[in-house]
């Protein structure tokens, strides 16, 4: 849903195509079959990409898609039943916002848990529990390992069985990237497992990332690939040596089977959990400090709570079987670590900010913690004459830190060399609005996703951005968030933040298999080091203007702040504190009676206009550029400079164009400034 416009995927018996109607158009299930009729036709070029990577040709320009009885056939549509009965499997005898959880948990939905409660599992160093990830798919395979054993099926038999559970979890799970990436790797160290020469416990992980590069080469760059890969690496190379140690430290009085569970599951989350850290260090330039504690607590419910709620799901494929008892034992696991992240993810000591050291110091940490870990397991092993290979240990980390230093040096061609602080650029998308926010380490975060076309795809590909944090969409306007489906539909994005419910951006975000974050004034999201406030509008603010409603976002970044008005008029910005060092002026610089007090209070040193060259609007206007000018602002404008960057450092305020230094001497702007 886009701006009036509904674009449905349909498969026919004569292929795929994409069917395009206006609204209204009824909410429609995955798989439902519907009935359209109109002229089909050759979609322009950038929705010919867009369709080719869906494996569809054509267009169908209709007047109206409805739904009629029945769904789709085959193996999609046995996926499509298989999803819709699990998760009223896992929704039984649970309050909401256990339910919430649980999706989250055990399929990866989490579009129904509650912002607050997903900062407190950030903060807590839990929010690795709310995304399906390589802990799901190495839980699944000892679940499935252990039931299949129970019918007394050898070892290569119960291999082979669980590859074919995983290809079949991943698509139940919602098949997005970190799942796709997680089942590739489980099913490829499966293998390696399978063949029997690979026996070495650094082959599988290795295996898995050659196979998943190979696929596509830009996981290299991903910080969500170099997780799913570290995890995974982490639970192959250290988990069997740290279950025994806590095996045996368990009461002997447990039922061995629950004693091998708990042991399992403790020594999986350590290890991805230890290997995870550098990286998640490095990537978001924060640390929480409440992580090892918040995770030792929910130690004992992490492995149950998965294992239940995938036990619930497959049950709940048979007709009649209840669930409500194993949901009344899940909704107290569940209940739990919702306790410990909101105890532990509170208090503001749960996490500090750290530097961005790079890929020498992530590589550093990863040699000296496995050296630590090595030593430490090796001193526990031979103390109770066990063998065990420290030197080979050494290597296979060496190993994996080879891969995820190299994806960490390696970035998407043609990409700028990394910021020295925080990079701002006005993106020249014409007559509309994006803004990209870049840190020395993390994806970019972006303001807006501009008009429909591709404008903001083409200029993201001109400075090499493959993935983002986030993308902010300040109000459904087309100029502002026309482009945001070609964004998510050529870029991996974690979340799309938007402040009143709007239909399009949300169905958008949900298509693309990012989750949808609502704000309003009050709201702070952490990037790292980078925090964005939401100054305006408070929470339910009523107004038929969308730009009265606009978001209207301080930037914040180590002493440095940018004030980023998206379409806001002056009763929003009227109140809006300072001081500032960037603005990026309202509404493509059209006249604006506030302007002269924001700069007042503001005082911000450079000014970016995202404008239109040669525009019908007459923006920016003579007055907004006079009043910029008059306040000393060093103004940039997109009609004239193309992508406009400043870059807020070590080294103060530098300012660069697409088209080169000369312009900077305009408005006041001293050259380097």
């Amino acid at each position: 849903r886009s701006f009036g416009e509904v674009r449905v995927q349909v498969d026919t018996d004569d292929g795929r195509l994409v069917a395009v109607a206006p609204e209204p158009v009824p909410d429609l299930a995955v798989g439902q079959a519907v009935s359209a009729r109109g002229v089909l036709r050759e979609p322009d070029d950038f929705r010919a990409a867009e369709l080719a990577r869906a494996g569809a040709a054509l267009e169908l320009a209709t007047e109206r898609i409805r739904p009629v009885p029945g769904s789709r056939a085959g193996l999609a549509g046995a996926i499509d039943g298989i999803r819709s009965r699990a998760e009223v499997a896992l929704g039984a005898g649970l309050d909401p916002e256990a339910e919430a959880l649980a999706r989250g948990f055990v399929l990866g939905q989490d579009d129904r848990i509650d912002p607050l409660v997903r900062e407190q599992f950030r903060r807590a160093g839990l929010s690795h529990l709310l995304a399906v990830s390589g802990q799901n798919v190495v839980l699944l395979a000892i679940l499935a390992g252990a039931g299949l054993a129970l019918f007394g099926i050898g070892l290569r038999g119960r291999l082979v069985a669980t590859v074919l559970i995983i290809a079949l979890y991943v698509p139940v799970a919602g098949a997005g990237p970190s799942i796709q990436r997680a089942g590739a790797m489980g099913a490829a160290a499966i293998l390696a497992t399978l063949a029997g020469r690979l026996s070495g416990r650094a082959y599988p992980p290795l295996l898995a990332a050659a196979a998943t590069l190979v696929v596509n080469p830009r996981f290299g760059s991903d910080v969500g690939w170099q997780l799913s890969f570290a995890a995974v690496a982490g639970i192959m190379l250290w988990a069997g040596p740290a279950r025994g140690l806590i095996a045996e430290r368990l009461p002997a009085r447990l039922p061995e089977p629950l004693s091998r569970a708990l042991a399992d599951g403790a020594a999986m989350t350590l290890a991805a959990t230890v290997a995870t850290a550098p990286l998640i260090a490095d990537g978001f330039e924060r640390i929480s400090l409440a992580s090892i504690p918040a995770n030792l607590l929910v130690l004992p419910a992490v492995a149950p709570v998965m294992w239940i709620g995938m036990l619930s799901g497959l049950l709940g494929q048979v007709p009649g079987v209840p669930t409500a008892p194993l949901g009344a034992v899940e909704g107290v696991l569940v209940d739990w670590i919702a306790l410990v992240a909101r105890v532990m993810g509170s208090p503001g000591w749960a996490e500090t900010e750290v530097g961005a050291g790079g890929p020498l110091a992530v590589a550093i940490a990863y040699l000296a913690g496995s050296a630590a870990v090595t030593v430490l397991l090796a001193t526990m092993r031979r103390r109770r004459h066990l063998a065990f290979a420290p030197a080979t240990r050494v290597l296979a980390a060496a190993a994996v830190l080879a891969v995820l230093t190299f994806g960490l040096v390696a970035g998407p061609s043609g990409a700028r060399s990394a910021a020295s602080g925080l990079r701002v650029t006005a993106l020249d998308v014409g007559q509309g609005d994006a803004t990209l926010l870049e840190r020395p380490r993390g994806a970019p975060v972006l303001i807006d996703a501009g008009p429909p076309g591709g404008p903001a795809v083409a200029a993201l590909d001109r400075l090499g951005v493959g993935s983002l944090a986030a993308v902010f969409v300040t109000h459904d306007q087309l100029d502002h968030a026309g482009g945001l489906r070609e964004v998510l539909a050529t870029h991996s994005v974690d979340m799309v933040i938007r402040g009143r419910p709007a239909p399009a951006v949300d169905a958008a975000a949900r298509a693309a298999g990012a989750r949808v974050v609502s704000v309003s004034e009050g709201s702070a999201i952490r990037f790292g080091a980078l925090r964005i406030d939401v100054l305006w509008p408070p929470r339910g603010t009523a107004d038929p203007d969308p730009n009265a409603v606009s978001l209207v976002l301080a930037a914040g970044w180590r002493g440095w702040d940018v004030l980023l008005t998206g379409d806001a008029e002056a009763e929003a910005t009227h109140l809006v504190p300072g001081p500032f060092d960037v603005l990026k002026v309202a509404h493509h610089g059209s006249d604006d009676a506030g302007l002269g007090p924001l700069l007042d209070r503001s005082v911000p040193r450079v000014a970016l206009i995202e404008v239109g060259a040669d525009n019908s609007y007459g923006h920016p206007t003579p007055a907004t550029l006079t009043t910029l000018a008059e306040h000393g602002v060093c103004t940039l404008r997109t009609d004239f400079d193309g992508d406009a960057t400043v870059e807020l450092g070590p080294g103060g305020i530098a300012v660069d164009t697409a088209r080169g230094a000369g312009t900077v001497g305009r408005a006041g702007c001293a050259p380097g400034r």
